[in-house]
C-alpha cells in the first residue's frame, strides 16, 4: 500500500479577515488547505454573520489556543434601531418594530450606562450548550429554555456614527460578551427595540486587524508568500513577562524539569515579578514555551514548543561547565504589557 507523504511542519499565527458568511471552521479549513498545514486551530469562533479578526493557528501555535480565547476582544457593531427580531440580528425574521424617536446625546448617554460589569442573559440562537446540545438546536424547534445571566465587562462603547435608525459603535469587552445581546439591550434602554445588523471584530488579544489578510487575498499569493503571512508563535504571549534562560536551564527545562534560577540573577531582582505568573520562556530569541514563575526564582514548565532543529549556544558549540559549578545564570525581563487598546 502507498504511504502518504509527510507534510512539513507548519508553525505560526495567521490573522484572517474572516469573509461575510463563511463559518470560522469553513474559513480556517480553507487557509489551511493553502497553506498546506497539518495541524490547525482557530483562537476564538465568529458567527457567519460576522466579519474581521479571527486569529488561526497552526502546528506548536495551537497549544496556546486557550489565550485566545481567554482574551478581550473589540467589535464594530451596526445596530439598527426600531426593529426587533428573533434572533436579535439580521438573520432573524421582524417580531416588533417602534419609532426611532432619539437623539445623539440619548444614544450617547444610553451606551455609557452599559459600560463596567454587566449582567448577560445569552440569546437562544447561540452555541452556548444545554444537556450537551447548543441552544440553537433548541431554538430552531421553538423551544426557549432557562438560560443564568452571566457577567461579562464592557471596558467601553463608543458612538462612531448615528445616522437614524442605524448606530454604529466600538465596543472593547470581555471574553463571553454577546454584542448581539448588548444591541437588544441597548434598543431596549433606548425604548425602540434593535438587533445586529452588522458585526466585525477588529482585535483579539494581541492580534488586531492590521495585520490580517483576507482569504481572497491568501487564495492569489505563491506558497511562499502566504507562509510569509505568518506571525511567529509568540505573537499571542506578548503580554506576558519574559525570561531568558542561558543554555543549561534551557535544556533542563525542555525535558521538563523545574528549573532554579541561580543566585547570580539577583541582580536582575527589580525586574522580576513579585507574585506567582505565568511567563515566557527564551533561549538565544527562540520560544522554548511558558512556565510558571514563583518567587524569588522557582520556573516550572507548563507549555513547551516542540523545537524543529537543535538550540546553538550564543558562540556555536554547547561550552563546557565548569566542575563543581552551580546552576548557570539567566537573565530575566519581566515587561508586563498593558492591555491591548
Amino acid at each position: 500500500m502507498r504511504r502518504r507523504a509527510l507534510r512539513t511542519p507548519v508553525d505560526g499565527v495567521l490573522v484572517l479577515d474572516k469573509p461575510l458568511g463563511l463559518s470560522s471552521n469553513t474559513a480556517m479549513m480553507a487557509a489551511r488547505r493553502l497553506l498546506d498545514a497539518p495541524k490547525a486551530g482557530h483562537g476564538g469562533t465568529l458567527d457567519p454573520l460576522a466579519t474581521g479578526v479571527l486569529p488561526l493557528l497552526f502546528g506548536e501555535a495551537t497549544k496556546f489556543a486557550a489565550d485566545l480565547l481567554e482574551a478581550d476582544k473589540t467589535y464594530e457593531a451596526v445596530l439598527r434601531l426600531g426593529i426587533v427580531t428573533t434572533t436579535g440580528d439580521a438573520e432573524g425574521e421582524p417580531v416588533a418594530e417602534r419609532p426611532v424617536d432619539v437623539d445623539a446625546a440619548a444614544v450617547a448617554a444610553t451606551c455609557g450606562r452599559f459600560s463596567g460589569w454587566i449582567e448577560q442573559v445569552p440569546p437562544m440562537h447561540s452555541a452556548l450548550k444545554r444537556d450537551g446540545r447548543p441552544l440553537y438546536e433548541y431554538a430552531r424547534e421553538g423551544v426557549v429554555v432557562d438560560r443564568a445571566p452571566r457577567r461579562v465587562r464592557i471596558d467601553s462603547i463608543e458612538v462612531l456614527a448615528f445616522e437614524p435608525p442605524l448606530l454604529t459603535v466600538s465596543v472593547r469587552c470581555s471574553k463571553g460578551t454577546y454584542v448581539r445581546t448588548l444591541a437588544e439591550d441597548i434598543g431596549a434602554a433606548l425604548g425602540c427595540g434593535a438587533h445586529l445588523a452588522a458585526l466585525r471584530r477588529t482585535a483579539a488579544g494581541p492580534v488586531s486587524l492590521d495585520q490580517a489578510v483576507a482569504l481572497d487575498a491568501l487564495t492569489a499569493m505563491t506558497p511562499g508568500d502566504r507562509t510569509g503571512m505568518l506571525l511567529p508563535i509568540d505573537a499571542l504571549l506578548q503580554t506576558l513577562p519574559r525570561v531568558d534562560l542561558e543554555r543549561g536551564d534551557a535544556d533542563r527545562l525542555r525535558q521538563g524539569q523545574r528549573v532554579v534560577l541561580a543566585r547570580g540573577a539577583a541582580r536582575f531582582a527589580p525586574t522580576m515579578p513579585a507574585m506567582r505568573t505565568r511567563v515566557r520562556v527564551y533561549r538565544d530569541e527562540r520560544l522554548l514555551g511558558v512556565a510558571d514563575f514563583d518567587p524569588p526564582g522557582l520556573l516550572s514548565p507548563q507549555r513547551l514548543v516542540a523545537q524543529r532543529d537543535p538550540i546553538p549556544d550564543a558562540f556555536g558549540a554547547a561550552p563546557a561547565a565548569p566542575a563543581g559549578s552551580a546552576t548557570s545564570a539567566v537573565q530575566v525581563a519581566a515587561q508586563v504589557a498593558a492591555p491591548i487598546a
